[in-house]
């Protein structure tokens, strides 16, 4: 008999990293015969993404009839609020991100497991907010590998890179295209930091030899089986290889291995190090070890342990939750009342710009009007005439003068 299993997140809009682990998961959890809900107070295009699929998506709780069996957790709002909404039902809590706020893990009776997608996100988990190592689990990243083929043999040189990545700007593309000139290859990018969003990166990735991505970016290049240099606006990493593919699958090609200088010297050297046969290594390797259909069986083996888990020991203590709840909020309120006095201030920096930009545009148009006349040819001819009355008594002012030097 399948799961009813719901996943939260706090946000399924734009095509990112968790929404997309929503996506792939809830779609591959519905093909195995369980019933995936999807949960976010913020929908968008990976919410109709996942209708499409036929995954329910809600964006309020009272919408879910009967409860789940399980509470797959992403971001600690969302996770807290259907834990209080479903009393009962255990959870557990993924940790995606050494960074973000939202990924710091909830403390509750009833999340038996929690979830780090690499060694980073365990560290913070155990060593910064107190999970006990018992209670948590490793699980990497995955490739959708029916979406993701290998592509044909790569060019002895690279002659086409891509950047890929959603948090990539104009401006940080600078030292990857110094080095990519440098080295007579063409560069192109995309994601949403650049106004340029893919919702089918498996057409896109296959027409580069060398790709510069992190995390699931990275690997679904692997897979396709181009060259991959680790990368993002903050930092560095290496070209992956065989001798290192291992190492940095265990860091699950996230914030670890991105520990370098983002400037065009330091992107030169990794490129030096393009070796075609060795970059056609990976994607088999890839397609081994990190397989949707592998990840997903490790996701339902954890979904058993924790229900068996709980209903073996289950000691249901409304006390116990309450005070969860009361140290949640003692925790989460102040840095929420924080953010929403920040967010206060941006907009009113945000609306002073704005002004400073409209009274910018209006002085450069004011200028350029100004130039335009200046520069017009019945200006220059206008002036021309008035300068020519002028010119005699010039010329006569300069002969005194140089006879009066002569003399």
């Amino acid at each position: 008999m399948g799961l009813k299993i719901l996943i939260t997140n706090n946000t399924l809009a734009s095509r990112a990293g968790t929404e997309l682990y929503v996506r792939d998961i809830a779609v591959a959890l519905l093909r195995r015969g369980h019933t995936p809900i999807a949960y976010s107070t913020l929908l968008g295009e990976v919410a109709q993404e996942l209708r499409r699929a036929t995954v329910p998506v809600i964006d309020h709780l009272d919408a879910l009839a009967t409860p789940p069996d399980i509470i797959h957790g992403h971001h600690h709002l969302e996770t807290m609020t259907a834990l209080l909404k479903f009393p009962g039902v255990p959870a557990i809590s993924f940790c995606h991100g050494w960074n973000p706020w939202e990924e710091a893990p909830p403390k509750f009776p009833r999340i038996r497991r929690y979830i780090a997608v690499d060694e980073a996100c365990r560290d913070r988990l155990v060593h910064e907010n107190g999970i006990p190592d018992a209670a948590v689990r490793l699980l990497p990243n995955f490739v959708d590998l029916n979406r993701f083929k290998p592509r044909n043999s790569l060019p002895d040189r690279p002659a086409r890179a891509l950047v890929f990545s959603n948090y990539v700007t104009e401006r940080g593309l600078g030292p990857i295209q110094e080095a990519c000139f440098r080295a007579g290859i063409e560069v192109d990018a995309v994601g949403s930091g650049l106004g340029k969003p893919t919702s089918r990166p498996e057409d896109v990735l296959p027409k580069y030899d060398l790709v510069f991505a992190q995390g699931r970016s990275a690997i679904e290049a692997l897979a396709v089986g181009t060259a991959v240099i680790l990368w993002n606006t903050r930092g560095a990493g290496s070209m992956v290889t065989t001798g290192n593919i291992e190492r940095l699958r265990r860091l699950n090609f996230g914030i670890r291995t991105i520990q370098g200088a983002t400037d065009s010297e330091n992107v030169s050297q990794e490129i030096a190090r393009y070796n075609a046969f060795d970059a056609m290594q990976a994607p088999s390797w890839i397609r081994r070890t990190a397989g949707l259909d592998d990840a997903l069986d490790r996701l339902l083996d954890l979904y058993n342990e924790v229900l068996e888990d709980y209903h073996r020991y289950r000691m249901d203590d409304n006390r116990a939750e309450i005070r969860a709840a009361s140290d949640y909020l003692r925790q989460w309120v102040p840095n929420l009342t924080a953010q929403q006095e920040a967010r206060m201030r941006h907009e009113a920096l945000r609306v002073e710009c704005d002004a400073l930009r409209s009274e910018l545009d209006a002085l450069r148009r004011e200028n350029h009007n100004v130039a335009r006349v200046y520069s017009s040819p019945t200006l220059r001819l206008r002036n021309r005439l008035v300068a020519i009355p002028l010119l005699g008594p010039v010329l006569r002012s300069c002969a005194r003068f140089v006879a009066g030097r002569m003399s």
